[in-house]
C-alpha cells in the first residue's frame, strides 16, 4: 500500500513539474497577454512568449510597425489592454514603430529595452508610469513626447538612446529614476 501511494505521489509530482511555465496566458494577432489579475478578469497587459523573456528570438518575433490594439477578444470575451508589461518588447531590434492605445496606463521595467530599430512611439495620455530601463538601448530614437499624465519615469529608462535629440518632460513629472537620460544627446 505504501509503495503505491508512493508511486502516484510521484507520477503526480513529475506531471506538475512538466507543465510548462509561460509568461503570456494567450496570444492574438501575434501579439501575447497576461491577465492582470492572475485570473481572467477584464483586463490584459502585453507580454512576451515563453516561460521567460529570453526563450525566444527577439529580433525575430516583432518586426517593423505594430500596433497594440484598445481591446482584445479571446475566446469571445473581450479585454481592456492596460499596460505594456516588463520585458514584452525586450530586444526586438526589428521592431520600427509602436501604436499604443489610450487606455494603456503604464509601460513595464525593460519594456522595450534594446531596441535598436526603434524609431517611433507614441506615450498615449493615459499612462502614469514609465518603468525602469523601459527604453533602454533604443538607439534609434531621435525624440520623444512624454505626455501630461506621465509622474515617474524610472532609472535608466532611455539609458543609451544615443540619438535622442529632443525629449519633452511635462511639469507633472515628480520623480525621473537615477541616469534616466545618461548616454543620451
Amino acid at each position: 500500500m505504501k509503495h503505491t501511494y508512493f508511486t502516484l505521489l510521484l507520477t503526480m509530482l513529475m506531471c506538475i513539474i512538466s507543465i510548462p511555465i509561460s509568461a503570456h496566458d494567450f496570444e492574438v494577432d501575434g501579439i501575447y497577454y497576461i491577465y492582470n489579475d492572475g485570473s481572467s478578469g477584464s483586463s490584459v497587459s502585453v507580454s512576451y512568449r515563453g516561460g521567460d523573456y529570453y526563450d525566444y528570438d527577439n529580433d525575430n518575433e516583432y518586426q517593423g510597425n505594430v500596433t497594440i490594439p484598445k481591446t482584445v477578444t479571446y475566446y469571445g470575451k473581450s479585454y481592456d489592454v492596460t499596460s505594456i508589461g516588463s520585458y514584452a518588447f525586450y530586444g526586438c531590434s526589428g521592431l520600427t514603430s509602436i501604436n499604443i492605445p489610450e487606455n494603456v496606463t503604464s509601460i513595464g521595467s525593460y519594456a522595450f529595452y534594446g531596441c535598436s530599430g526603434l524609431t517611433s512611439i507614441n506615450i498615449p495620455e493615459g499612462v502614469t508610469s514609465i518603468g525602469s530601463s523601459a527604453f533602454s538601448g533604443c538607439s534609434g530614437l531621435t525624440s520623444i513626447n512624454i505626455p501630461e499624465g506621465v509622474t515617474s519615469i524610472g532609472a535608466s529608462a532611455f539609458y543609451d538612446c544615443s540619438s535622442l535629440t529632443s525629449i519633452n518632460i511635462p511639469e507633472g513629472v515628480t520623480s525621473i529614476g537615477d541616469k534616466a537620460f545618461y548616454d543620451c544627446f
